[in-house]
């Protein structure tokens, strides 16, 4: 555990350049005491870390010292090559940067650790887009990426539905979500997010903006992918699903149909073991299509239109299939 420590408070300075004690013992999560003993640990083993006095000071390493990756455990190793899986890093015009910066680490790892790129790509291999979906990259990926890591104002030419409109965006970063690339910045004083897909050109500015320090990527996608999903089920249908109904329910989309919600809802099951329960959906239209897939393990209790509805496709399935007949309409 130690060992861990001192190797992470190796790695801040040299990363970070200059820690006080206090900085250090807040990332590291212990007390300052440690952090001081921890330091003449190091000093004692010949890591050049000198202490600077006064107001602006704190701890330094001298010399651009820098250590070799030994404290690498096999697993993280092998882990920090599987971070650098190929596709969404060449989409956007870095993979000679992450093979340069591959070949570096590889470089400092011990030679009993240089074959984890290796075992990592025999293993693991990260195919982003879903199926049916074009693999090439949007036309103006790379050089939003590019405005992405310099913070360069851009105005992007962005088509919505049959028109067009310009936008001028402050990029505050690039998301992938199942093989799509979105593009998250500051419109004026709002966060609005772009498919890259429908960005039909870009025109980089040269000029610089200021991030929201406390602006978090992940966070603000996590909120607003679930607003959406949230805002897409606007309608409710009530059910009656056997048991086999409900364990199926989970898989008629891609797009949540409030499964877990419906659970929540279901009351206790009857003596055939059937459940009522509430479902969440987008429409009555996207609910019909949904529920025939079910075919008699559901029974739609409400609306009536799409009780109406379902009623009327099992009565010409079950005309289709009357009699046993099959008719061959080949000549």
């Amino acid at each position: 555990m130690r060992a861990s420590r001192l190797l992470s408070l190796l790695l801040l300075l040299q990363t970070r350049e200059v820690l006080t004690a206090a900085e250090l013992a807040r990332e590291l999560e212990v007390s300052e005491r440690t952090v001081y003993r921890d330091v003449l640990a190091l000093s004692a083993v010949g890591v050049p870390i000198y202490a600077d006095r006064g107001r602006a000071g704190g701890y330094r390493l001298l010399g651009g010292y820098r250590t070799r990756l030994t404290g690498l455990s096999r697993d993280e190793a092998e882990a920090l090559f599987l971070a650098g899986l190929p596709g969404p890093a060449g989409d956007m015009g870095l993979t000679d940067a992450v093979a340069a910066a591959q070949l570096k680490v590889l470089a400092a790892l011990p030679p009993s650790l240089r074959d984890a790129p290796a075992r990592t790509s025999q293993r693991f291999h990260l195919d982003v887009p879903g199926w049916y979906h074009e693999t090439a990259p949007p036309q103006w990926l790379t050089e939003l990426a590019g405005a992405v890591w310099r913070d360069r104002v851009v105005t992007i030419r962005y088509r919505r539905g049959e028109h067009e409109v310009d936008r001028r965006v402050c990029p505050y970063g690039l998301v992938l979500k199942s093989g799509t690339w979105y593009l998250v910045g500051r419109v004026g004083e709002d966060v609005r997010t772009y498919r890259v897909d429908r960005v039909i050109a870009v025109e980089s500015h040269g000029e610089g903006f200021d991030r929201d320090p406390g602006f978090d990527l992940a966070g603000h996608w996590r909120a607003q992918a679930e607003a959406f999903l949230r805002g897409m089920l606007r309608a409710e249908v009530t059910v009656r699903l056997s048991p086999a109904g409900l364990r199926r329910l989970r898989h008629l989309t891609e797009i949540p149909f409030g499964y877990d919600a419906a659970v929540a809802a279901a009351d206790e099951p009857d003596g055939q073991g059937w459940v009522r329960t509430r479902l969440p959906v987008e429409s009555v239209d996207v609910a019909y299509t949904q529920l025939l897939a079910l075919g008699p393990e559901v029974e739609v209790i409400g609306p009536p239109e799409l009780r109406s509805r379902l009623a009327e496709a099992a009565g010409r399935a079950a005309a289709l299939y009357a009699g046993g007949r099959r008719h061959d309409h080949t000549a």
